[in-house]
C-alpha cells in the first residue's frame, strides 16, 4: 500500500456514494441502539429499496446529541433528525426532495456551532466496520505521509511543536513522553492504548473505539514508527462490547489492507496491535496497573520512578496514550502541529472531548476548543438546566475532580485553570448538577465509587477512602458533628498527600471542594439537621425541629 493506492480508494468510494442521491446516517451507539436503532435502520433500508430513489443507509459511530436519539442525518442536505423509529422510515423517505419532517427536525444550531471537531471529525459519516469509508476521509494518509516522507524524530517534533497533553488526565505533554521513550535504549519497545475508561458517566473514550476505531489504529500506528515499538496493546474494558468488535474488526481489515503488519508502505518498519480486555477495575487506568494487568498479573500500581517510559511492559521502554490522545495524531501529522496549535489557549492546546451529562437538556458527547467558557459549554451548548431548575454545580474530571460552583461559570476550561480551582480535566467527564442535588451527598457518592474502587495496596487510599465515606455517611443522616468535620478535612489532607497512585491522591477532590464552596451545606446538615435540597434522609431531634 502506498499514498497513490490509498488515493485510488479514497476516489473509488467518493464515486460510489456520489452515485447515490441521499445518505441517511443513522447513530449506532449505545444510547441510540438501545432504543431501537438498529430496527429503523433496517426500516429505512426496506423503504428504501422501494422508493424508487437511490438512497445509501450507512451505520455510524456517535453524533453527540445522544438525549436526542435515536438520530439520523440526511446527506446532502445536512438535515439531522432526532427521536425517530423505526415507523418514521416512511415520513424520512417521502421527504427526500421536498420539506424535512418538522416533527422530527432536530433544532440543534448553537449546539454545532460552538463546537470544533478534531477527535470527532468523522462522528455521523463513516461505517466504523467499513475501512473504506475512514480512507475516503484521508484515513491512513498521515501513517502513510509519516513513513515515507518524514523521519521517526520529524514526527516527534511536529507532536511536540502541536502543543498537545495527554487527554487521558494527567496532561502530560505528548511530544515529550514521545521523545523521551524515542531516546530509551533497546531493541523492543511498546506501544499502549489505555481504553479502560472507568469515570462514572464518562463514554468519550467508548464512542470514539466504537465509532471510529481505524483513528485509534493509525495513531498507534504512528506512535510506533515514531519511538521505534513494532508492538502495540489496546487495553479495553471487558464491559465494552461493540467496541472490542468493531476494534476487532478494524485490525482484520488494517492487516488485510497492508496498513499493519510487516514492512509497511514498503518501508523496514513493523507493526501490529493486540486487544488485551480489562476486568473493570478503576484503578488500571493507572498506567503502571494497567502494565501490570497487560503482563497477566494483578492491577495494582507501583511506585515511579521508574517511569514507563524507561522500564514498563515487561520492563521494556513503553509509551501509553489514552484513546483521545492517539485520535489526536492523524490529524495533527496531516495539517501540522502549528494547526493544531492554534487552538485552544496558551497552555492547553487543541480541542477536548467532554462527556455532558447529569442535569442537562442536551446530554451527550461535545468537542470544543481548550479555554472555552464553562458557560457556553452548559448554556449554550448543553442547552441549560431544564426543567425550571437553576445551576447549582459541575464536575469535571470524573470521580476524583472537584465540583464548582455557579459563580465561576465564566471559568475557561484548562489544565491549569480547573487545577487552580480544585477541580481536574480527568478523561473529560462533566457531570452538571442542579438545584435538586445535595451537595453533601453528591461527595460521599463519589468517595463511594473511589472507596470500592481502590486496590487496597496503600494504607491511605485502602483506609482513609473507608473512613471519608464513613464520616460522610454520618453528616449526610444527621448524626454528624462539628469534630467530625474537621476530621474529614484533616483526612482528606493526609490521603492527597501520602497515597501512592492518582486514584488516592485525587479521591479528596469532591470532598475538598465541595467544603471550600458549599460549606454552608455541611453545616446545615450538622447543625440544623436539614438537607437543604431534600435528598438526604435526616431525622431531626425534636428539639432541633421546635
Amino acid at each position: 500500500m502506498n499514498l497513490d493506492e490509498l488515493e485510488l480508494i479514497a476516489r473509488s468510494v467518493r464515486q460510489e456514494n456520489a452515485a447515490y442521491d441521499y445518505e441517511l446516517n443513522v447513530c449506532m451507539d449505545l444510547a441510540c441502539a438501545s432504543q431501537g436503532a438498529e430496527m429503523l435502520r433496517e426500516a429505512l433500508i426496506a423503504t428504501g429499496d422501494t422508493s424508487g430513489k437511490k438512497v445509501l443507509v450507512r451505520r455510524t459511530g456517535c453524533m453527540g446529541p445522544c438525549s436526542s436519539g435515536p438520530m439520523v442525518r440526511v446527506d446532502p442536505d445536512d438535515t439531522l433528525y432526532g427521536h425517530v423509529h423505526a415507523d418514521h422510515a416512511e415520513k424520512i423517505l417521502s421527504s427526500l426532495g421536498n420539506e424535512p419532517v418538522a416533527v422530527l427536525q432536530c433544532d440543534l444550531n448553537e449546539h454545532f456551532d460552538k463546537q470544533v471537531r478534531v477527535v470527532l471529525e468523522n462522528a455521523g459519516h463513516i461505517d466504523p466496520e467499513k475501512i473504506d469509508d475512514y480512507i475516503a476521509r484521508d484515513g491512513y494518509k498521515a501513517l502513510l505521509t509519516a513513513l515515507t516522507e518524514m523521519t521517526p524524530n520529524g514526527v516527534v517534533h511536529r507532536i511536540t511543536e502541536s502543543g498537545l497533553r495527554g487527554r487521558g488526565g494527567g496532561g502530560y505533554p505528548t511530544g515529550l513522553k514521545w521523545g523521551t521513550v524515542a531516546k530509551a535504549g533497546g531493541d523492543v519497545k511498546y506501544i499502549v492504548c489505555n481504553g479502560d475508561e472507568g469515570d462514572p458517566g464518562a463514554f468519550m473514550d467508548r464512542s470514539v473505539m466504537e465509532g471510529d476505531p481505524h483513528r485509534i489504529i493509525e495513531g498507534m500506528a504512528i506512535a510506533g514508527y515514531a519511538v521505534g515499538a513494532s508492538k502495540g496493546f489496546m487495553y479495553v474494558r471487558a464491559e465494552y462490547p461493540v467496541a472490542v468488535a468493531r476494534l476487532t474488526t478494524a485490525l482484520r481489515e488494517a492487516r488485510r489492507r497492508g496498513l499493519l503488519g510487516s514492512n509497511l508502505c514498503g518501508t523496514t518498519f513493523n507493526f501490529d496491535v493486540e486487544i488485551r480486555l480489562g476486568a473493570g477495575a478503576f484503578v488500571c487506568g493507572e498506567e503502571t496497573a494497567l502494565i501490570a494487568s497487560i503482563e497477566g498479573k494483578r492491577g495494582t500500581p507501583k511506585p515511579r520512578p521508574p517511569y514507563p517510559a524507561v522500564s514498563g511492559l515487561w520492563g521494556k521502554p513503553t509509551l501509553i496514550n489514552n484513546v483521545e490522545t492517539f485520535a489526536n495524531i492523524a490529524p495533527i501529522v496531516r495539517n501540522g502541529g502549528k494547526w493544531f496549535a492554534n487552538m485552544g489557549s496558551e497552555r492547553s492546546k487543541g480541542t477536548k472531548v467532554f462527556a455532558l451529562t447529569g442535569k442537562i437538556a442536551n446530554t451527550g458527547l461535545v468537542e470544543v476548543p481548550m479555554g472555552i467558557k464553562l458557560r457556553e459549554i452548559i448554556e449554550v451548548i448543553g442547552g441549560g438546566v431544564p426543567n425550571g431548575h437553576t445551576f447549582k454545580a459541575v464536575q469535571t474530571g470524573g470521580p476524583s475532580g472537584g465540583c464548582i460552583p455557579a459563580e465561576m461559570l465564566d471559568l475557561g476550561v484548562s489544565y491549569d485553570a480547573l487545577l487552580k480551582v480544585g477541580s481536574i480535566m480527568g478523561s473529560g467527564g462533566m457531570i452538571v448538577m442542579d438545584d435538586t442535588s445535595c451537595m453533601v451527598n453528591v461527595a460521599r457518592f463519589f468517595v463511594e465509587f473511589c472507596m470500592t474502587e481502590s486496590c487496597g495496596k496503600c494504607i491511605p487510599c485502602r483506609a482513609g477512602t473507608a473512613q471519608m465515606y464513613k464520616l460522610l455517611t454520618r453528616i449526610c443522616d444527621g448524626s454528624g458533628t462539628m469534630d467530625d468535620l474537621s476530621l474529614l478535612e484533616e483526612l482528606c489532607v493526609t490521603v492527597k498527600e501520602t497515597s501512592l497512585c492518582g486514584l488516592g491522591m485525587t479521591a479528596p477532590n469532591p470532598v475538598l471542594s465541595t467544603l471550600k464552596y458549599f460549606r454552608n451545606e455541611y453545616v446545615d446538615h450538622i447543625v440544623h439537621k436539614r438537607c437543604t435540597a431534600g435528598v438526604c434522609n435526616i431525622k431531626a431531634p425534636a428539639e432541633v425541629l421546635a
